[in-house]
């Protein structure tokens, strides 16, 4: 009869992520991991062949975090949903930093996937029915904004600074709206 293992695979990816998070990403190691659970490194190699697969659970399980901020913040109502998503982006720079750090800060340069393309194309449909501009002018204005947001975000997670919800808000409100009349001038120049 074959042995039970001590630890399910999403109880070492939880411990994981609470690993990432105390530490950063760059402390998890199977002996770190295995300190955590309270045992050996053996176990988390009962569930995952070495420790990048266990690195890849941490990414996918951040992510499935991030976006359930994303999914909480549209859903709230608080927010038209363009704006919804860049306070989530934001909000979880603040309250996710090593998490955040992890997904948007770290070299990504010899990774094949680097952003959501379901996520981004939601996105520039929006801006495209919302300005009135063709595909690719809503993917420059999407970069352009995303581009603003990140820096934000970016120097939250940094603790560089700390920002209240009330400025981010009038913040992105109004590079939205300097960016908006800019693409909307450029498609009137077209027409």
């Amino acid at each position: 009869m074959p042995r039970d293992f001590l630890f399910t695979k999403d109880e070492i990816v939880k411990a994981a992520l609470e690993l990432t998070r105390e530490k950063g990403f760059a402390a998890v190691s199977a002996r770190a991991l295995g300190e955590k659970l309270g045992t050996s490194s053996r176990p988390v190699f009962s569930h995952f062949g070495n420790m990048g697969e266990v690195r890849t659970a941490i990414i996918e399980a951040a992510n499935d975090l991030y976006q359930t901020y994303r999914s909480q913040e549209t859903a709230s109502g608080k927010y038209v949903p363009f704006k919804a998503s860049g306070m989530a982006y934001i909000r979880f720079a603040k309250e996710e930093k090593e998490l955040f750090k992890l997904l948007f800060m770290r070299n990504c340069s010899q990774e094949t996937v680097k952003e959501n393309p379901e996520e981004m194309d939601a996105l520039i449909s929006l801006i495209c029915k919302q300005v009135n501009v063709e595909k690719a002018e809503a993917k420059l204005f999407y970069f352009e904004m995303w581009t603003f947001t990140h820096g934000i975000a970016s120097m939250i997670a940094t603790d560089y600074l700390d920002f209240n919800e009330a400025f981010i808000s009038r913040a992105l409100t109004d590079d939205y709206e300097g960016l908006k009349r800019r693409y909307e001038s450029v498609g009137a120049r077209n027409d």
